[in-house]
């Protein structure tokens, strides 16, 4: 049996990139080597165009330490960490960024200007966080959401939730996503709500409230990822042992997921936020090079399809 190879998931969507123009990126705040080093690597690699805003002397001073080359990027100067949110949402709000990159600020600070009522650059649809998992041991990249912004979400919301992340998949070429909506079990009871939310989401689907993607659910993570388990439990699906998206039921289910899959099976989490008017990618400290590079990788390849999708509907609307 030859062994998965590693990251090879990541370098696909980092070599996507190459053939594309550097998206415009505000960075709010790369006040740390993590955050900076990101940016600068990232540009490097054209994949990004950085906009650097935040502190100017100590961004710099920082870059000297580093002995990074600010040369040919964008600095915008702001006093402290609350007004380079403030300047980096204005600065993508103006048209001059396609993209908004976390720095060494809190995400509650970042997202709270993102989300503001009449600054912000929220839109009709629910905010919410995408994780983009390379899976040593799984086939292809495996999208998991919602593990970092909606805590308890609605039936609602879910609607968005997943709507959100299957833009994704299609702007990352997956053409059908196929959606495993999860829950501790693969049968509908009232005594397991995510079951009936579940159930709902499929017929929503059904009656186009929900479009491009195969839903599927409830599964239960086994049967969801795992063609054996789905045949051992008798479960006909196009989704069942082949899924691209989780839909999980809350935040903590999540989140334990996606950093089990990190700590357990060696994989990768890049992350990105939608639901805004532009991919907002969110970086942590403890993310690798890679991981980093896919985030902005993703963010990039996800604003192009944008783009060239809003460039179809004006063609029409002429």
């Amino acid at each position: 049996m030859v062994e998965p190879r590693k990251h090879e998931k990541y370098e696909a969507l980092i070599y996507r990139c190459h053939a594309l123009a550097p998206v415009r990126t505000a960075v709010a705040h790369p006040c740390d080597e993590s955050s900076l080093c990101g940016a600068v690597e990232a540009a490097a690699a054209k994949i990004i165009k950085p906009v650097l805003v935040g502190p100017a002397a100590r961004i710099r001073a920082l870059a000297a330490s580093l002995k990074l080359d600010l040369s040919e990027l964008s600095l915008v100067d702001t006093p402290h960490s609350h007004a380079s949110a403030e300047k980096a949402v204005e600065i993508v709000r103006a048209g001059e960024a396609d993209a908004l990159m976390k720095g060494s600020l809190h995400t509650d600070e970042l997202m709270a200007e993102v989300v503001r009522k009449d600054t912000g650059i929220r839109t009709a649809r629910r905010i919410s966080h995408v994780f983009i998992m390379d899976v040593p041991t799984y086939p292809k990249p495996l999208f998991i959401t919602d593990a970092a912004v909606n805590i308890f979400p609605t039936l609602e919301d879910k609607v968005d939730i997943v709507q959100n992340a299957i833009d994704l998949a299609r702007a990352l070429q997956i053409e059908l996503p196929k959606v495993a909506i999860l829950s501790a079990v693969e049968t509908i009871t009232s005594k397991i709500p995510s079951t009936i939310d579940a159930a709902a989401l499929c017929k929503m689907a059904e009656r186009g409230q929900i479009t491009g993607a195969l839903l599927d659910g409830p599964l239960a993570l086994d049967n969801a990822i795992s063609r054996d388990a789905a045949a051992i439990k008798h479960i006909r699906s196009a989704v069942a042992g082949d899924a691209d998206i989780l839909l999980v039921p809350d935040l903590e289910a999540g989140n334990m997921l996606a950093k089990e899959l990190t700590f357990l099976a060696n994989a990768d989490a890049a992350g990105i936020v939608l639901g805004a008017r532009v991919p907002i990618i969110l970086t942590s400290r403890a993310d690798s090079v890679r991981t980093r590079m896919a985030s902005c990788a993703v963010a990039a390849l996800y604003a192009h399809a944008k783009r060239i999708a809003a460039a179809e509907i004006g063609r029409l609307a002429e």
